[in-house]
């Protein structure tokens, strides 16, 4: 049999995720730089994403966070903005779900964006809104068939 050369498998490549429940410190754009909501996800590395000076970008995953920073449609990014070309952008950081919150308070993002708080905040809507939608049955119809 061939001796084994490598370093290990799949679970040594995948690594650990350690480092994701840190808190960082809150990145502010530069000249050059924008924030943007992702739209759709294209695959090969790529996004659609609406930035908000109002431009649909085409938007392309830097190599460090490919397949180490996964990144979904709805999310907050900062996106480095192109000289060359302005239809296209690269995507530097993803913002984390409080962090996208904190920009929004600091004024960084406008109001009327609408930020992807998860499925927690979806069951708080429905819950406060859901109170009309159960049916109640009389036990005197039961009685009488």
């Amino acid at each position: 049999m061939p001796k084994n050369k490598g370093k290990g498998g799949k679970n040594r490549k995948r690594g650990k995720n350690e480092a994701d429940d840190e808190k960082r410190e809150l990145v502010f754009k530069e000249d050059g730089q924008e924030y943007a909501q992702v739209l759709r996800m294209l695959g090969n590395g790529r996004c659609e994403a609406l930035c908000i000076d109002g431009t649909k970008r085409l938007c392309h995953i830097r190599g460090k966070m490919h397949k180490k920073v996964w990144i979904a449609a709805g999310d907050i990014i900062l996106v480095g903005l192109r000289d060359y070309q302005d239809d296209k952008a690269d995507v530097i950081l993803k913002y984390q779900p409080d962090e996208a919150r904190l920009l929004k308070a600091y004024g960084e993002l406008p109001d009327n964006l609408r930020l992807n708080e998860g499925i927690a905040g979806g069951m708080d809507e429905e819950e406060e809104g859901g109170g009309d939608d159960y049916i109640e049955f009389e036990d005197e119809d039961i009685d009488k068939i």
